[in-house]
């Protein structure tokens, strides 16, 4: 299977990578992969082998791109919401005020290895949990080390970039990086070297699709959707780049001022997802002899500005379109046209800052996880509340993220919580050094790409293995 291979051949580099590892923590409970049909599996597609001379808009991309020799308002919810256990937040909150462990790392661990969060085991973990998450720094891992370790692992890699790191992809191993500046390629394969492959260009948001070829992308200052060709990609690193520059890119419609995009598959369809200032377009992937995206549905002058866009599909069979707003979030019944609130939240004073829609797995496209400000709803796709609880975050956020092993994880400017997105409950933090702000920026398997935003002249990229083979608890 070549996305085995793929993947596999993605850890063993990893153990020769030259990155530094930043830390390792104590075991929260192992929560079986659930795989969502949406452009995650699209992601890890292994293509097949690049042929000398072919067209740009061909697929068959090589996941090693470089030769060898190159280094509502809720309707009517049924009682109150509370807070989730408020020991959850408690946990939290012990762990942050115990006095530091005297030593120089990046992160520390914490409240991981406890059946849901009782007091309990915050009390037997500040004695024996925390003498547990010692950080071995090993600058030169090796396939030894790391096969004796069974600890999920944060790392950084070495190289600084001057300028704010704001998305990025997977490209096979490698790491697509879109700046404030341009696109780059992170060389996972080899030495770690990055190319520069578009300057003067900003890149907000971006997505491969390797079994298409393309690199979906919200870009530019005019925030457009345009769509790049890998192979035509493949040919900058390659130096034989011999086509014209138009030859690698298109637009996706007239399309300007794009907040946000999600790209979902359907059966064998495959939409894209868009939110405008104050709109939403789908389009649908037209495969050969078209190779593009076509405009599928279109829904203009929303009441509320979208910020972020998902696509459900209801029992297999009914498409739905949730949005989040700095009101709240919302619903489009793609056969009806109807728009309406799935959730408004009614304690809060002015605007919201909606982080992430995730569509809870074996739900049959029916539940949701919605998640504002230092919070997260359960809701289905009609509003109703499902769960008489409320995620809540240790501290405010600064980017929320759905990850396949079935968590949600929280970036803060204190620490990095990672919980049960079925249940809320709190699995582990890892707790900044020194006070930092960091985003997420993309995940695949059980890898989670982050960095550091920008403070004074360099910001880094790391990455969080969740799990490795034989990991039965964390």
């Amino acid at each position: 299977n070549k996305s085995e291979s793929a993947v596999e051949g993605d850890r063993g580099r990893d153990r020769r990578a030259p990155d530094k590892d930043i830390s390792k923590f104590s075991k929260p409970p192992l929560i079986h992969h659930v795989h969502r049909t949406s452009s995650n599996t699209s992601n890890s597609s292994a293509p097949g082998a690049l042929a000398s001379g072919q067209s740009p808009r061909h697929s068959g991309v090589m996941p090693d791109l470089l030769p060898p020799h190159t280094p509502p308002q809720s309707r009517s919810p049924p009682m109150p919401q509370r807070p989730q256990d408020k020991t959850t937040s408690e946990e939290y909150r012990k762990a942050i005020l115990q006095p530091a462990m005297k030593h120089q790392r990046s992160f520390s661990a914490f409240g991981f290895g406890a059946e849901g969060s009782t007091i309990a085991s915050v009390a037997s973990m500040s004695k024996q949990s925390r003498r547990g998450s010692q950080i071995n720094v090993n600058v030169t891992p090796s396939q030894t080390t790391e096969g004796m370790g069974d600890t999920p692992e944060i790392r950084k890699y070495k190289k600084r970039f001057g300028s704010d790191i704001l998305c990025a992809a997977l490209w096979g191993v490698n790491l697509l990086i879109g700046t404030e500046s341009g696109l780059m390629l992170l060389d996972r394969s080899g030495q770690g070297k990055v190319y520069t492959l578009i300057s003067r260009r900003r890149f907000q948001q971006m997505e491969v699709l390797e079994g298409q070829n393309i690199l979906v992308t919200i870009s530019g200052k005019k925030s457009k959707i345009r769509v790049y060709y890998l192979s035509w990609l493949k040919s900058k690193i390659l130096k034989n780049d011999t086509s014209d520059k138009k030859n690698g890119w298109v637009n996706v419609g007239e399309l300007e001022g794009c907040v946000h995009f999600k790209i979902v598959k359907y059966e064998r369809i495959k939409f894209l997802v868009i939110a405008l200032h104050d709109s939403i377009e789908i389009y649908a992937w037209a495969p050969k002899p078209y190779h593009k995206f076509m405009a599928f549905k279109s829904f203009s002058d929303l009441k509320h500005k979208p910020q972020l866009v998902d696509l459900t599909v209801e029992e297999g069979q009914r498409l739905k379109v949730i949005y989040g707003s700095n009101v709240g979030f919302h619903a489009i019944d793609l056969d009806t046209s109807s728009v309406f609130d799935l959730y408004i939240p009614s304690h809060t004073h002015g605007p919201i800052s909606p982080h992430t829609i995730v569509i809870l797995p074996n739900t049959n496209g029916l539940q949701l996880l919605l998640c504002y400000d230092n919070e997260g709803v359960y809701v289905d796709t009609m509003g109703k509340i499902t769960k008489n609880v409320v995620l809540q975050w240790g501290e405010l956020p600064t980017s929320v993220a759905y990850i396949s092993t079935g968590q949600i994880m929280g970036w803060g400017n204190k620490a990095i919580e990672i919980r049960s997105a079925e249940t809320g409950h709190l699995d582990g933090v890892f707790m900044h050094k020194k006070a930092q702000k960091l985003k997420f920026l993309c995940e695949r398997n059980d890898k989670v790409f982050f960095s550091s935003v920008r403070s004074g002249s360099s910001c880094q990229i790391y990455f969080m293995t969740l799990s490795k083979p034989g990991l039965a608890n964390w």
